[in-house]
């Protein structure tokens, strides 16, 4: 079993567990008694240039513990301040350390979309994400059938939400565009061995319309690496690691667009 199976058995776990103390129809109601979203998400990443999402992530399971205090709400204003045009937030419990309180307080206090980083097995995920005030959630391939992305991405769109949908082959970029996904993200890491290649984006790239947005997740460490995914006519990066390391990430931020 890889990590991802086992991602995804979790997410499905914690999922059945959230239904006991909140039933989907009563999570439901309150998710579409909230204004319906702009599709914020993808409107910050149709902005010249390539467009910076930037990640709060205390741990992953290939680098362990990355920051042992967690200033999350601080980090996702310094983003902010330091010109990000989307946060993406990990609610993934287990492996990452993740919590959807993060979510909830870091999209009440910040003024750019952000992303629900986890592992969407259930449509009851988008609800929560919806509720917690995010602009948009990560759809999966490898851990949906295409029945299910379609399925997923109209609950989406009916919510407002915008839908990272990530794929890693070419038969995932097939299965993304067949759902009809607006934003495809090419992750450079294979999550099943965690080996990192950014020439995957490269590779894929060639398969998705300039109608679909186009994001590169993982892997991105340098001015060089941003370049190089700018000139294969991405629309944007994901960026975790690196800027959690960074002890001023305003000014890493500003190295990775180049300016310094």
């Amino acid at each position: 079993m890889t990590i991802l199976d086992q991602l995804a058995g979790h997410a499905r776990e914690r999922t059945e567990q959230a239904k006991q103390k909140t039933p989907l129809s009563v999570l439901k109601e309150q998710a579409e008694a909230l204004p319906k979203g702009t599709f914020a998400f993808e409107q910050a990443l149709k902005a010249p240039g390539i467009s910076f999402i930037c990640e709060c992530k205390k741990a992953s399971p290939s680098k362990g513990l990355i920051a042992p205090d967690f200033p999350y709400l601080s980090i996702a204003k310094e983003y902010q301040a330091a010109g990000a045009d989307a946060i993406s937030v990990l609610t993934e419990p287990k492996w990452f350390l993740g919590r959807d309180q993060y979510l909830r307080e870091i999209a009440s206090a910040v003024s750019i979309p952000c992303l629900r980083k986890d592992f969407t097995v259930d449509e009851y995920m988008i609800y929560e994400a919806k509720v917690l005030g995010a602009s948009a959630v990560l759809l999966i391939c490898s851990i949906l059938t295409p029945a299910q992305l379609r399925d997923y991405q109209a609950v989406c769109d009916g919510l407002g939400l915008s839908a990272l949908v990530e794929a890693h082959d070419e038969a995932e970029v097939r299965m993304a565009l067949d759902a009809g996904a607006r934003i495809i993200g090419v992750n450079n890491r294979n999550l099943k061995d965690f080996t990192v290649d950014t020439e995957n984006s490269r590779r894929l790239r060639a398969m998705i319309p300039p109608s679909v947005l186009f994001v590169s997740e993982s892997g991105v460490k340098t001015p060089a690496d941003v370049e190089n995914l700018r000139d294969v006519g991405a629309d944007a990066v994901l960026i975790g690691e690196t800027l959690m390391r960074a002890a001023d990430k305003k000014s890493k931020l500003s190295e990775l667009r180049g300016r310094l």
